[in-house]
Order: structure tokens, then C-alpha cells, then sequence
């Protein structure tokens, strides 16, 4: 008997950890009302899909963005490889956008002195209390620096999480930390470009279906400018 309990456990243990490791797919949607990125201001109201499939902490996601109110929007397709464990993660993000130095906005152009796509790597740490994250792209259509060279545009960013009368916050400070012209304006050194804050909750629409809505107030110090983005979120589960 006592054999027969332990094949038992260890059967369902085993198809536990069976259901655990299983490849698991994305679908997702959200519509804004401003598409602001990293303090820029990048479109006027916007759908943004992402599709993606994750295994074991590693995933590939691809997301974009196109605007609806504005047709001369920037259009957008990232594609992101990334692997988180624990607290830690890193990755490597593929942007492409329908301008740039292709004329013909061609996708598949990955010529680096006539290409719309920008490759940038990231690194990060989530202690809980604040996550930590480093960018900075590698190849690609990037910025120059003040001696005209690629300028290895980087970003840091902090987050703080927290919760407040029953909505889910976060705090958010993101800087340049040295000159590039990859931005929408010219930084000559170490800037503040992000001040942000987020609040987000599901709204009951029945029993068995809610919509993700969240607000967020975004201040740029570095351009003098300020938004406010309301957004909803429609995921497949």
C-alpha cells in the first residue's frame, strides 16, 4: 500500500510539473488615447496588439502599434526575446518603424546604414519594492552622439509598486543618462525624460467578464511637457 501511495504522489507530482513547464500563449490588445513611450510622444490614440508564446522564463512576444485618430502616425512592429528567472531579466528587442532611413519602409532591410529597425538590449532586476531596468541599443538606426557617432542610446528606468484604495499604482522615473539624438529632441547629457504615474483596475462589465482600464499622468522635465493616457486592455484567456 504504502508503495502504491508513493507511485501515487509521484504520479501527480509529475503531471503537476508536467502541466507547469507547458508552453503557454499571449493574445492581447490595448487601445489609448495618447501612445506615449519613455516620456515621448509618439502617436495620438492607437492600437496596440501583442502576440506572443513563453516556456521555462524564456518568451518571445511581438507588439506593435498603429494609430487610428492620425494616419501619419508612426507605425510600429517590435519583436522582443527575453528570460526572466526570479528577480532577474534580460533581453533583446528588435523595433521596427515605418520611418527612418528606408524611404520605402522596407521590413526586411537590415542594412545598418539604411535600415528602420533599431536593436536594443535590456537588463533588469524586480526587488519588490522597486524594479530596476537598463537599455541601450546596439545596432540599427540609433542616435548620434555629440562627435557624431552611434551614440549607444541608453535609457534607465525605476518602478514602484504599490496599492491604494483598492486600484494597483506604480511610480515610475526614467532618464537618459548621456547625449543622443535617438529621442524626439537633441539630449546633451544626463536627463530626465519620465515621470509617471500609473493606476489600473479591472472593471466588472458581468460575472464572468472585466476589462483592465488604468490612467496614467506622464511629465517630461526635458521637453516641458505633460500627458494624461487612459487605456483599456482586451486579453484572450
Amino acid at each position: 500500500m504504502k508503495k502504491i501511495v508513493l507511485f501515487a504522489m509521484g504520479l501527480v507530482m509529475g503531471m503537476t510539473a508536467l502541466a507547469q513547464d507547458k508552453v503557454e500563449a499571449t493574445i492581447s490588445g490595448d487601445l489609448v488615447s495618447n501612445y506615449i513611450w519613455r516620456g515621448q510622444d509618439c502617436g495620438d490614440v492607437s492600437i496596440q496588439p501583442t502576440l506572443g508564446v513563453s516556456y521555462k522564463g524564456l518568451s518571445l512576444i511581438a507588439w506593435g502599434s498603429v494609430g487610428l485618430s492620425n494616419s501619419d502616425d508612426t507605425k510600429e512592429l517590435d519583436l522582443t526575446l527575453s528570460y526572466t528567472t526570479g528577480g532577474f531579466n534580460i533581453g533583446i528587442t528588435d523595433y521596427w518603424f515605418n520611418v527612418g532611413l528606408d524611404p520605402e519602409n522596407r521590413y526586411f532591410k537590415y542594412d545598418a546604414h539604411g535600415t528602420n529597425h533599431v536593436f536594443e538590449a535590456n537588463i533588469g532586476y524586480d526587488f519588490g519594492l522597486v524594479s530596476l531596468q537598463w537599455y541601450t541599443n546596439f545596432a540599427g538606426n540609433d542616435g548620434l552622439n555629440k562627435n557624431g557617432k552611434r551614440a549607444y542610446s541608453s535609457y534607465f528606468e525605476a518602478n514602484v509598486p504599490f496599492k491604494l484604495a483598492t486600484v494597483d499604482w506604480s511610480a515610475t522615473v526614467g532618464v537618459i543618462p548621456y547625449a543622443t539624438s535617438f529621442y524626439n529632441e537633441w539630449t546633451s547629457g544626463f536627463s530626465v525624460t519620465n515621470i509617471a504615474l500609473k493606476a489600473s483596475k479591472d472593471i466588472k462589465i458581468t460575472d464572468s467578464f472585466s476589462i483592465p482600464l488604468f490612467a496614467q499622468l506622464v511629465g517630461n522635465p526635458r521637453t516641458q511637457k505633460g500627458y494624461f493616457v487612459l487605456g483599456f486592455t482586451l486579453k484572450a484567456i
